[in-house]
C-alpha cells in the first residue's frame, strides 16, 4: 500500500522535498494527505514549483520489484494484469521512485482511452478482439503502485473526470467491453490553476474526492533568491546585492493593485537567467543593474496583465519600464550602491 510507504519515508528524519525550499506548511499538508491515502489537488498560480513538488513526492518512494516489460507494473507475488496470470516464469526488475512518476498533460484532446485504455489491434488479431489480453493500458496502469501527476486538470473535458471516478474511489478500472476489473493502486496529484478562465469546471463529485492544497509564492525574499541559485543557469557572477534587488521588483509586482496576473517565480528565474545573457554577451564576467533593465520587457511585459482602469492609460511594456525605473530610483541606496 502506498500510503504505509509514505508514512514510513516521512516519519524519517530526512527532509524529503529537498528541491522545494521553504513552504513548510505545504510540505506538511501533503505528507498528511499521502499518509491518509488520499488524491491531491494542488493550487496555486503557474511557475511556482508545483509540478516539481509532485516530482519530488515519487522521488522519495522505494525501489520496489515489478514485473519485467508488464505496462500494468505487476507486483511479481500479486500480479494482476491477464498476460501475467498466463506468462510463466514472471521476470523481475527494480522501479525506483523517480520511474513511478507518470505524468498527464490536462488538455480539451485528452481522451478516456488515453487515460484507461484501448483495444491494441495487433494484440486482437493474435489473442482475439474479445480477450482481455488484447487491451493496452493507459496512463492511470502506467502509474499503478507509483504517482499519477495530472498537470492543469481543469483543462480536460468532463467525460475524463467520469472516468477517473471509479479509480479514486475503488481504486480499480472496469474494461466495459470485457466486463473485467482491474485494481490499480496509485496516488493522483493534479495541479490546477485557480486564475485560468479556458478551463472546464471540476463537478463537485468529482473534487469530492481530493482534497485540495494551495501553494503560494516564495514566503521571503531571501527563500527566492535561493530558488534562483538552486535552478537558474549559471553564466556568470550574480552580485547578491543586484539579485536582492531584481527579487524585489518582482516581489513588488506581485503586491501591486494595478496588475491582475502577477509574475511567478518562473518569471524570476528567466530574468536571473537573461540578465546573465546580456552581460556574457558584453564580454563581462559580472551582472550590473543595466543587464537586468535591458530584459525587463522582454520577460515580464507577457507575464502581467493589468486591471482595466490602467490598461486605457499605459501598456504593460510601459508599466514594467517605468516601474524598474522608479524602482531602482528608491532603492539604490538602501540596497549598498548597486551600479
Amino acid at each position: 500500500m502506498l500510503a504505509k510507504q509514505f508514512e514510513t519515508t516521512f516519519l524519517g528524519k530526512d527532509e524529503q522535498f529537498k528541491d522545494i525550499l521553504g513552504q513548510d506548511s505545504v510540505k506538511n499538508e501533503i505528507k498528511s494527505a499521502l499518509i491518509s491515502n488520499h488524491h491531491i489537488i494542488l493550487v496555486g498560480s503557474p511557475g511556482i514549483g508545483k509540478t516539481t513538488l509532485a516530482k519530488n513526492v515519487a522521488a522519495v518512494l522505494p525501489a520496489i520489484d515489478v514485473v519485467k516489460e508488464c505496462s500494468f507494473n505487476c507486483n511479481p507475488n500479486n500480479v494482476i494484469c491477464p498476460e501475467c496470470r498466463e506468462r510463466q516464469p514472471l521476470e523481475k526488475k527494480k522501479r525506483e521512485g523517480y520511474e513511478r512518476f507518470v505524468r498527464v498533460q490536462g488538455s480539451p484532446d485528452l481522451t478516456v482511452e488515453d487515460l484507461i485504455g484501448d483495444i491494441d489491434p495487433i494484440k486482437a488479431l493474435k489473442f482475439g478482439p474479445l480477450d482481455a489480453k488484447a487491451f493496452t493500458p493507459g496512463k492511470v496502469f502506467k502509474a499503478n503502485r507509483g504517482v499519477l501527476f495530472f498537470d492543469e486538470i481543469n483543462r480536460c473535458p468532463e467525460k475524463l473526470q467520469n472516468a477517473l471516478l471509479q479509480v479514486l474511489e475503488e481504486g480499480k478500472v472496469t474494461i466495459g467491453s470485457y466486463d473485467v476489473d482491474i485494481p490499480t493502486d496509485l496516488i493522483l496529484i493534479a495541479t490546477m490553476n485557480p486564475e485560468d478562465t479556458s478551463t472546464e469546471k471540476l463537478s463537485d463529485v468529482f473534487l469530492d474526492r481530493f482534497d485540495l492544497i494551495y501553494m503560494g509564492y516564495p514566503e521571503t525574499t531571501e527563500i527566492e533568491r535561493d530558488i534562483l541559485k538552486l535552478k537558474g543557469k549559471r553564466l556568470v557572477d550574480f552580485p547578491d546585492n543586484i539579485l536582492t534587488f531584481m527579487v524585489m521588483f518582482v516581489r513588488e509586482l506581485r503586491d501591486n493593485e494595478d496588475i491582475e496576473k502577477k509574475p511567478s517565480v518562473r518569471a524570476s528565474l528567466q530574468l536571473y537567467e537573461r540578465a546573465q545573457a546580456n552581460a556574457l554577451l558584453k564580454g563581462k564576467k559580472t551582472v550590473d543593474i543595466n543587464d537586468i533593465e535591458e530584459a525587463i520587457v522582454s520577460v515580464l511585459e507577457h507575464r502581467i496583465k493589468l486591471k482595466p482602469s490602467i490598461r486605457f492609460l499605459k501598456t504593460p511594456k510601459e508599466f514594467v519600464a517605468e516601474g524598474f525605473k522608479n524602482f531602482f530610483k528608491e532603492n539604490k541606496r538602501k540596497l549598498g550602491g548597486c551600479p
